[in-house]
């Protein structure tokens, strides 16, 4: 059964999926992808995971993170995320990389797609964990060698930790990068 879509300008029913044309106003809905971000927080060698507390993936480990807000760049989304999800206060050290993904498996989120940007980070702190209970059942440090296979996202999440491991294996896991942000605000306030 198809599940009904409306128009997010005037609320009028859609005749099908994006890309589509609202026959009432003729505002145009596109499928683009959701920009994402995560954190590979290591610490004294191992990686934070979580496990989702809620659907899609709920009960599988994942990479902290989550979508990015309007104008949010996204090493600020991973390090919100990660607060918010753990309770860690983190600092990013690099760019691991980006992939692209479908949301959920099926259902009505089976055609969101999402653009996935992936930071190395260190904790700033020695702050407590502290779960948040609507999106993390469980936080877990792995060693290399013994990340868990139950993953969220397997379209990306698994190609994302092979990443990581090359990096941790060449000894070069978060080197830094130049921040693209700095570009950025130079220009504006030029």
């Amino acid at each position: 059964m198809a599940i009904p879509r409306y128009c997010s300008h005037c609320s009028a029913p859609l005749p099908g999926p994006p890309p589509v044309t609202c026959p009432a106003c003729d505002t145009s809905h596109w499928l683009d992808a959701k920009p994402c971000a995560g954190a590979l927080v290591a610490r004294d060698g191992k990686l934070l995971l979580v496990r989702r507390a809620h659907d899609p993936w709920r009960g599988c480990w994942d990479v902290p993170g989550g979508f990015c807000g309007p104008r949010e760049h996204p090493a600020d989304a991973a390090v919100r995320e990660v607060k918010e999800e753990t309770g860690l206060a983190v600092r990013t050290t690099g760019i691991l990389g980006m992939w692209i993904d479908t949301y959920a498996p099926s259902g009505p989120d089976a055609d969101k797609v999402t653009l996935n940007v992936y930071f190395h980070a260190t904790p700033t702190d020695a702050a407590e964990q502290r779960l948040d209970p609507n999106e993390v059942a469980e936080i877990g440090w792995f060693a290399p060698d013994d990340l868990p296979t139950a993953l969220a996202f397997p379209g990306h999440v698994v190609e994302v930790l092979k990443a990581w491991r090359v990096e941790v294996e060449r000894g070069s896991p978060g080197t830094p990068r130049p921040d693209p942000r700095a570009g950025a605000h130079a220009a504006r306030t030029a």
